[in-house]
């Protein structure tokens, strides 16, 4: 449920009515202030509330029943944009943002020479995996936490917050003390148990979207980190899986707008898992900035032939830097700047 104050009602007026909410209906109160009003979500069974009673209330402009079954995430609570800060990089709130590097870490000299490269061209975050889900156990699993420790010395070459994917509640200690922007990958979305767990976290986590879920659903995964008290969220649209067997996925661009319309949370695009073809990226990549998401996820590889994981979706350092030229324009144009 929803309450809209009317303009200019004090604030010891909303904390006396928030009060007598919690205490008279047991449900949890959270205050949005806005321009020129206020606006209180309800959260917890709201089914017994009077709403008539409420808009009674000389201080109240309007009362709501919200639908959806997310109550954080959902824009009619939090109205303006939110905007994740990753140790000083924004994400969302006008500026766009690039998170690009490999698929997978493999050596320090691969990590730290990519790093150097992305960051040259324009990017503001270093992306590489440590710990890799494939969908066969025989493929490269990933490095483990030796490539978390290759991260951060790439990090310390050239000053990139870090972004790698967690497998498994066992590992949040670990991803709390080492990485920038905690990753939770698209069949993990669901992980309901780890989602609680990085919901405990203090850095922001980047949230992929399932292989074949729906917008609630993985507004409701996120609901359930911000549940558990990690509001700092970043949903990721990586494609999903259609009937279309010629790209790897189908990248959903609608995805950008109706998640805009439905959430406050900050959007970004991964071109590369969508399509699974390197020359894809670019034309996926500028749609993505059109259609106004916050960011790009790109994977960029020193040797896609040779690399061990995602080579044939990867760019080239060159690429990449044809790719930002590209972008720079575009995302000037639709009015934001990049971080």
């Amino acid at each position: 449920m929803v309450i809209v104050m009317k303009p200019g009602v004090s604030q010891e007026t909303i904390q006396t009515l928030v009060a007598q909410l919690e205490q008279d209906h047991g449900v949890t109160v959270g205050i949005t202030n806005g321009v020129g009003c206020s606006i209180l979500g309800l959260v917890g069974d709201t089914a017994h509330i009077d709403m008539d009673k409420l808009s009674l209330n000389d201080d109240v402009e309007r009362v709501m029943r919200v639908q959806e079954p997310y109550k954080k995430a959902n824009r009619k609570f939090h109205p303006e944009d939110s905007v994740a800060d990753v140790s000083g990089v924004p994400i969302g709130g006008g500026k766009f943002t690039v998170i690009a590097g490999p698929c997978s870490v493999e050596s320090e000299e691969q990590i730290t020479g990519v790093a150097q490269d992305v960051k040259k061209a324009g990017a503001s975050l270093l992306r590489g995996g440590a710990f890799k889900p494939r969908t066969s156990p025989y493929s490269f699993q990933g490095m483990g936490s030796d490539g978390l420790e290759l991260l951060l010395e790439a990090k310390a070459a050239t000053g990139l917050p870090i972004v790698s994917e967690i497998m498994a509640p066992r590992y949040c200690e670990l991803f709390e003390e080492k990485v920038d922007l905690v990753q939770v990958g698209a069949r993990n979305m669901q992980n309901f148990d780890l989602l609680k767990e990085v919901g405990r976290l203090s850095k922001p986590i980047l949230l992929k979207r399932g292989l074949s879920n729906t917008y609630e659903e993985w507004i409701m995964s996120a609901e359930y980190i911000m549940a558990a008290g990690n509001e700092n969220v970043i949903l990721c649209e990586r494609g999903v899986r259609t009937f279309e067997t010629y790209t790897r996925n189908t990248l959903d661009l609608s995805a950008i707008p109706a998640i805009r319309k439905m959430s406050h949370l900050p959007i970004v695009v991964d071109p590369s898992h969508a399509a699974g073809m390197y020359w894809m990226v670019e034309p996926l990549a500028m749609a993505a900035v059109a259609v106004g998401a916050d960011g790009l996820m790109v994977e960029v590889h020193n040797d896609p032939p040779h690399a061990k994981c995602d080579g044939a979706q990867s760019l080239t350092p060159e690429k990449f830097r044809h790719l930002m030229g590209k972008l720079n324009p575009l995302i000037e144009l639709m009015g934001k700047a990049l971080a």
